[in-house]
Order: C-alpha cells, then sequence, then structure tokens
C-alpha cells in the first residue's frame, strides 16, 4: 500500500476523533474570533473540509493535482465568507494550520520507526503550510475585490449629479480628481444628461483640495464630454490660490465660463436657458 494511501486510509478510521480534536484545538485558540462565527459554524465547517481533505489525500499529497480541486474550492468559499465577515488572514490560516496538532497526534500513536515518523510529519508538514498559504492567498484576493468594490461605491457616492433647475445639472466634487475617479465622474453626468436633457452642466470644484496640470486635464476631459452630449459646462468654485495655480500651470480654460461660487455659476446657467429667480416683494 502507498505511504499516501496508509496515511489517508489510518485518518479516515479515526475521523471522528481527529474532526473532535480539531475542534477543540481551534475552540481553545486565543485567534479564534467567538463573536464572528459560533460553534456549530466551525464544527459544521471542520466536518466539511476534513471529508474533502482526506479524500484528496487518498489520491496524492499534492494539492495541484485535480483530485485536490474540490478541497481547494472549498477554501475559496471559506476565506471569502471569512473575509466578508471580518476575520484577519491569520484568523482565516488558522482554520487550515490548526489541523496540524490532531494529525500529528495520530501519526505519533501508530507503531512505526523514527525515520518513517520523521517522514510523516514532514510530508503532512509541507502539505498543511501549503494548504495554509493556498487560503492565506484566496483571502486577500477576496478582500482586495472588497476593498475595490467599496472604493469604487463610494466614488460613486462622492460624485452626486444634481438637478437643480429645468435643463440644469451641477456636478459637485470634493476631494482629489484621479484617473479612476474622473471616468466615473464622467459617467454619471453624461447619464444625467442624457436622463434629463439637461442643456447646462455646472462642475463645482470648491472642495477640491488642489489643481495640478492632472486635475486640469481631467477637468477638460469632462468639459469635451459633456458638449459631445449637447451640453455646456460651467466650472465654479474658482479660488483665487486655485485661479494663480492655473496660470502658472498654463492651463486653457478660455473658451470654458469659470465662476468663484455655485450660486454664480447657477445665475449664468438661468440666464443661459431663459429663466429666471426674482424675489417676491413684500405686499403693502
Amino acid at each position: 500500500m502507498p505511504q499516501k494511501t496508509q496515511m489517508a486510509s489510518e485518518i479516515r478510521n479515526q475521523q471522528a476523533s481527529i474532526l473532535k480534536d480539531w475542534v477543540n484545538y481551534q475552540l481553545a485558540a486565543n485567534m479564534l474570533r467567538r463573536d464572528l462565527i459560533k460553534e456549530h459554524e466551525l464544527r459544521d465547517a471542520s466536518r466539511q473540509f476534513l471529508e474533502l481533505f482526506v479524500t484528496a489525500l487518498e489520491e496524492s499529497t499534492d494539492i495541484s493535482t485535480p483530485g485536490w480541486k474540490p478541497a481547494k474550492e472549498y477554501l475559496g468559499e471559506l476565506s471569502h465568507a471569512r473575509a466578508v465577515q471580518g476575520f484577519s488572514p491569520s484568523e482565516t490560516a488558522m482554520f487550515i494550520l490548526s489541523l496540524k496538532q490532531p494529525l500529528f497526534d495520530l501519526l505519533q500513536r501508530q507503531q512505526r520507526d523514527a525515520k518513517a515518523l520523521a517522514e510523516d510529519f514532514w510530508e503532512m508538514t509541507v502539505l498543511l503550510d501549503r494548504l495554509g498559504l493556498h487560503t492565506a492567498e484566496l483571502y486577500q484576493q477576496s478582500r482586495d475585490a472588497i476593498i475595490q468594490r467599496q472604493q469604487t461605491e463610494l466614488l460613486e457616492l462622492s460624485t452626486p449629479v444634481v438637478q437643480l433647475w429645468d435643463e440644469i445639472l451641477a456636478l459637485p466634487l470634493i476631494g482629489t480628481l484621479d484617473s479612476n475617479r474622473t471616468q466615473i465622474v464622467m459617467e454619471s453626468l453624461l447619464q444625467r444628461i442624457v436622463e434629463t436633457s439637461a442643456r447646462i452642466a455646472i462642475i463645482d470644484i470648491t472642495g477640491v483640495p488642489t489643481v495640478d496640470t492632472l486635475v486640469a486635464q481631467h477637468l477638460m476631459k469632462t468639459v469635451s464630454a459633456a458638449r459631445l452630449m449637447g451640453a455646456d459646462c460651467i466650472i465654479s468654485g474658482i479660488r483665487p490660490q486655485i485661479a494663480q495655480t492655473i496660470v502658472h500651470l498654463g492651463v486653457n480654460l478660455q473658451d470654458i465660463v469659470t465662476k468663484s461660487t455655485l450660486a454664480d455659476a447657477f445665475h449664468i446657467a438661468l440666464q443661459r436657458t431663459g429663466a429666471a429667480v426674482t424675489k417676491v416683494g413684500a405686499s403693502a
């Protein structure tokens, strides 16, 4: 009988005992987040993986072989779920690494010579370390995807397009403009232009801390895209410091109407659309 098959057979014969010890080791670990996972959930996850682990081990100790695919897929699902729940990478990896102790205890109970025992220890250590690294990598990929999605959602929330009046939109920008955010800004603005048939779009940069060449280029791209959709743009929020910076940078805004405040820009927009806001005089 091949060594890997013998080891798998021994683990399967003692599977219930190993599962019990493994769960107890995890429950006793300082890194277990009892606020994020219940004991019965931990027990179910451990039972499912241990079955997949033994089945794969009966074929090979090489986790790159097809027989390990179900076990690795399960680790992917578990890593993603724990990333969403708020577990740390170390806490997630410990799900696998904590399996070492009950398996080592099993090997020690076997009647083997020292050389064979050392070989089994080393083989199992390498196997579980690789699975632990695989789990950590899957966790990081899931975490990166979650962060990226959250960043996109925050960018979308931070670029609201407001309809101020018939055919007049306002896009207040807060924070730094970069390529990714500019793309979202343009998409949001163009979509609202289509939905409202707007003729004027006011881009307010009062909340933009600095304007450099890159930011100015992004603004020009947004203005050009809006014009292609049939809407003229007015840039408001030009503070004295930003005006000086634009002059020093040599940015050409001559064909774009600029105003120091959103109120001034709104006044110009009303004039262009043939609308006006007047004060109601006090009655005699």
